[in-house]
This record gives C-alpha cells, structure tokens and sequence, in this order.
C-alpha cells in the first residue's frame, strides 16, 4: 500500500486514474466540490473506487465541516452550520453545545455513508486565537481548550454513530497561524508556556483514530522544518507528548507553506513520520510523481490504518437525519 491519500479529478475515474491507482494501491482518497454532482454520480464514483480495489474498508476522505468548508453542498444536500454555532451555544449551555455537535456530526456523517464516504476530516481541534489569520475563524470550536475537546469529542462521537472515521485536526495546532498555509509557511515563535494551550484539545483525544497535520513551523520545537516535514515534531510532540497514537496523515501537499516539487514534499513527509501524504489537486502528473516519490506504507502505518477504518462499524442504531438535524436546530435556538 502505498503511503499516500490521492484524489481524483472529475466526476468520474478516468482510465489514466483508474490505472495508477490499481499500480499504486494508494492509502486511500480525498474527495472535492469537482468530484460531486448528485447522489446518484456520487455513490457510483465511490463504489467505483471500492471495485477497484477490492476493498469494503476503503478510506474515502471528504472535508465536510460544515460553513464555508462544505464540499457537498445545497440543493443536494442539507446546509450545515459552522463550528462557531456550538462555541456560541457552549458559552451560555455547554452541556447544550455538547449534544448539538454530537446530532449535528450525526447527520453529517448519515449523509456521506449514503454515498459511500467513510471519513471526514472533522473535528478541527485548533483552538482560535485573536489576531491569527481567517483561514481558521468560524471553522474553531472555541478560544478555550477544554471547551474545544469537549465539542471536538462530541463530533468524533456523531460521526462514529453513523459509521464515519473522524480525524483531528491540525496536529499539533493551527490556532496561531498569522498567515493562510495555503498560501505561504506559517511561523509561530510563541514559547512552550502558550503552546500548551494549543496542544491540550489533541491530548485530550489523542485516542481518536485519524489524524492530520499542520504545515505550520514552530520555533519552539524546530526552528527549520514545518510539523508536517519535521521528524522532532511529529516523534517528540505529536506521538510521545501528545500521545496520539492514530493514523497520521500530513495536510495537503500542494499548500505553498511547503517547498519544491510534489514528489519531495511528499517525500519529506513520510519521512518524517506522517503514515501517508495527502495530495489533493487531481492532476494526474503530480498524482504520479507522488507515487514515485513516496515508499510503500510502513507495517506500523497499515496496522494503524486497519484500526482506525474498523471503528467505523461500531456505530449503532440512533437519530434519522431528520431527527438529528430537528434536534440540533431545536438546541442551536437556545443561544
């Protein structure tokens, strides 16, 4: 298996696609607004990948946070409010904002297991700081840590509940970020006293089964590398300090807070510790120099992988959609 998360490029898989993911046998996929039309396009594109590969436990990856980071979107499918609607609510209710993550996470994940999607990349657990770039914003939980696990916890428990994998993000915080990661490298100077905050959300769940990381450089713990590139961080904070012991994927490659080509940010990657490299633009000349660049999967990464894709059958009866969503709204209304 190789030690990468790739997408695709369209609403269908192509031939070229469809050949380099059966050589490469990547970890899993990635899915975006151009990979979605409708319900029906949808589940046959899943279902396309799981026969491709022979595989019921196929990680299959969306970013469906709810907000501005929605890639399943009305009229098909049902609006989902932003984090910042249960920080809100937690603020005068927090037993309240609890249960409305949990149904509101619940329904999310009912709506990506009709069409075959098996994780999403929520909770967020970056605790938001003020004067730090909008990239994180309405998409927190909340300014206080605890708070932040609390709902965080809820949501990994909702997802869980429908059948859906949950991965904690950005390991090991992207609350500090002045600056969009998307767009250039992110430096935090702030000390070990004030990143303590920052790292508290991802111990307190540092059993959840997936995580990713941030392509943030912390001068604190290396003053060269980014976490997602940085052996130091990934080994001495993220799974010793932290105590994350889940599948560890790296944030996308094609950000600019990363450098040189592709292949070598990838590379640098696995490297370092990240259990598969996420490349998530779709073009097929980068998908291919992603998999020549990176090994295949470590026995520690696929043991981890196997784990973390079989929490997702431990969900049980519970709330329709209607319900959760009724329930959700009924709760959201009291803030």
């Amino acid at each position: 298996m190789l030690a990468a998360i790739l997408s695709l490029s369209g609403l269908d898989l192509t031939a070229d696609e469809a050949s380099l993911f059966r050589d490469a046998g990547p970890a899993g996929y990635i899915l975006f607004a151009r990979n979605i039309q409708d319900r029906g396009q949808l589940k046959a594109l899943t279902d396309s990948l799981r026969d491709l590969h022979d595989r019921d436990d196929l990680p299959i990856l969306i970013d469906q946070e709810g907000g501005r980071v929605a890639r399943m979107r009305p009229p098909e499918w049902q609006a989902f409010p932003a984090n910042e609607a249960f920080d809100r609510l937690y603020r005068f209710a927090p037993a309240s904002a609890i249960q409305a993550a949990r149904w509101n996470a619940r329904a999310i994940a009912l709506t990506l297991a009709e069409v075959g999607i098996t994780v999403d990349c929520l909770p967020m657990l970056d605790v938001r700081q003020p004067g730090a770039s909008d990239i994180v914003g309405d998409r927190a939980l909340g300014s206080e840590p605890m708070q932040v696990a609390a709902l965080g916890r809820a949501q990994l428990e909702g997802l869980a509940s429908a059948g859906v994998v949950g991965v904690i993000k950005h390991i090991p915080g992207h609350g500090r970020a002045l600056v969009d990661s998307h767009l250039e490298l992110p430096i935090v100077d702030a000390g070990e006293e004030d990143l303590v905050i920052d790292l508290e959300p991802f111990e307190r769940l540092a059993d959840a089964p997936m995580g990713m990381t941030s392509h943030i450089l912390y001068r604190a713990w290396d003053a060269t590398l980014p976490a997602s590139q940085s052996p130091t961080v990934i080994n001495s904070i993220i799974r010793q300090r932290i105590g994350f012991g889940g599948f560890l994927m790296s944030d996308d490659i094609g950000m600019e807070a990363l450098s040189g080509d592709v292949g070598t940010r990838a590379a640098a990657c696995v490297a370092a510790g990240c259990d598969a490299a996420l490349h998530c633009s779709g073009k097929l000349d980068e998908m291919i120099r992603v998999a020549e660049a990176v090994p295949a999967m470590t026995a520690e990464g696929d043991a981890r992988l196997t784990r973390a894709m079989a929490t997702r059958f431990t969900g049980g009866e519970g709330m329709t959609l209607a319900e959760a969503i009724d329930t959700r709204d009924q709760l959201l209304a009291l803030a």
